[in-house]
């Protein structure tokens, strides 16, 4: 239940508007001054409603003395004047008395509900922040600091940039880190897994879908182009999408419209496309199974992320800064790596990347019932086929996760294998169909 403060001096008016506000369903307190108020606690609330003309200071005073707090103006002297100036010095917004009931009520909803989306933005922004350390990747490697680099110069271009790497090597990261620096920073970044959503619903799932397109399509609904309309959409696993999506995104970058399922009309829209994948692309174009021209207007800028193996010291690096965020989520504190621990960390291939890395430190954090992180408590698979780094680099992605799963998954459940790859057990599944790998018989 949301809490409101009405500071009124006239008695009348004040308790009039408290049982207004009391039979929908607010929780109100009541003040005839700006001195009463400061004693119940500006900050205890979520909207303050005050009149201007206060006994002792007047009320666009509460404006600044309640901050973040919103404060709605009430005066009997309505003049557009008064109202910009009750604006200009933070008012919420602004009513003349007498007011009528139900734009009081809609306006006080309105306000609640832009605080309260106002509130939820400031958290997800500090989540953000501690999820994704945009201001600095960690990593001092040649590579990386390429990577950073390239960032820097790509950001505050507003153009399509693609980003390549492996699984795992943290290509949303990096497009987070390009939207933080651009312009576009204060508009919103949606993230969409191209590959985690079926062929039959990733059209609609993108570009939005009128009522009655299709069976089930019981309402209307916005695309994730145009919900991202200001800001930036990030599309991981672009190598996956349909020949037909594959054109409808090409109008996108193009054109800059949508055009919903079901509907004649396109829209435009003003948003930025980071795309990632970790095929190759080239190879497709090739193969006819990717537009050329989709290719090419993705790739007006590339970034490429290099894989963990090949980033020398920023592996123990990476360990340490991962192992912090594991035991402050897991409240570990005094948690360390042994020399052991270290020691498997750099000899350890990591196909999967960042991500791997990830999921084995938290799982060791959880294991381990000592101060000290061993090897066993990794559990990085001993004795894994994984070839040498010289000769990773001289096979593709495909021929790699082929090699792996085939000389692992005797031994390993479909969850380790997926956990190992540093993907999903429905990836894992996707990528067993399209390259004819048998499914291994789980006892």
């Amino acid at each position: 239940m949301s809490r409101l403060l009405i500071i009124e001096d006239e008695e009348v008016i004040r308790r009039q508007l408290a049982r207004l506000l009391a039979k929908h369903g607010y929780d109100t307190a009541e003040a005839g001054s700006v001195a009463e108020a400061e004693a119940l606690g500006l900050q205890d609330f979520d909207l303050i409603i005050a009149d201007v003309r206060l006994p002792g200071v007047l009320g666009t005073e509460v404006i600044e003395r309640a901050r973040p707090v919103p404060v709605l103006i009430m005066t009997s002297f309505a003049s557009i004047r008064s109202a910009v100036e009750c604006i200009q010095k933070g008012a919420a917004d602004y009513i003349a008395k007498p007011f009528d009931h139900d734009e009081m009520l809609l306006t006080i909803a309105r306000l609640l509900q832009g605080g309260l989306q106002s509130r939820q933005n400031a958290a997800l922004k500090k989540d953000v922040a501690r999820d994704f350390p945009v201001s600095g990747m960690v990593g001092d490697c040649a590579a990386m600091r390429a990577v950073s680099d390239r960032i820097q110069r790509v950001a505050g271009a507003d153009i399509t940039v693609l980003i390549r790497g492996e699984s795992g090597t943290g290509k949303e990261l990096a497009a987070r880190a390009i939207h933080e620096r651009s312009a576009r920073a204060a508009g919103p970044f949606i993230a969409v897994n191209c590959a985690a959503i079926p062929d039959s619903l990733i059209e609609a799932e993108l570009f939005g879908h009128e009522k009655g397109a299709f069976t089930g399509a019981t309402q209307r609904k916005q695309g994730l182009v145009e919900a991202a309309h200001g800001g930036t959409l990030f599309m991981d696993e672009v190598g996956e999408l349909a020949p037909a999506v594959q054109a409808r995104l090409l109008r996108v970058l193009q054109e800059g419209e949508v055009r919903m399922v079901g509907s004649t009309a396109s829209r435009k829209v003003d948003v930025r496309v980071l795309a990632a994948t970790h095929r190759d692309l080239e190879q497709m174009v090739r193969e006819r199974t990717f537009r050329e021209d989709l290719y090419y207007r993705l790739k007006v800028m590339e970034l490429m992320l290099p894989p963990l193996r090949e980033r020398g010291d920023d592996v123990e690096r990476l360990a340490r800064h991962l192992l912090e965020r594991a035991a402050q989520k897991l409240n570990r504190g005094g948690i360390r790596l042994s020399q052991r621990a270290l020691a498997a960390i750099r000899a350890h291939h990591w196909p999967g990347n960042v991500r791997e890395l990830g999921n084995a430190v938290e799982r060791a954090v959880i294991l381990c019932d000592g101060p000290t992180i061993e090897p066993e408590h990794l559990a990085i698979p001993v004795g894994a086929a994984a070839p040498p780094p010289a000769a990773a680099g001289q096979t593709s992605l495909e021929d790699y996760f082929r090699q792996f799963v085939l000389q692992n998954q005797d031994r390993m459940t479909e969850s380790d294998l997926a956990k190992a790859l540093g993907i999903s057990r429905k990836t894992l599944w996707e990528r067993r169909s399209r390259m004819n790998l048998p499914r291994r018989r789980e006892p």
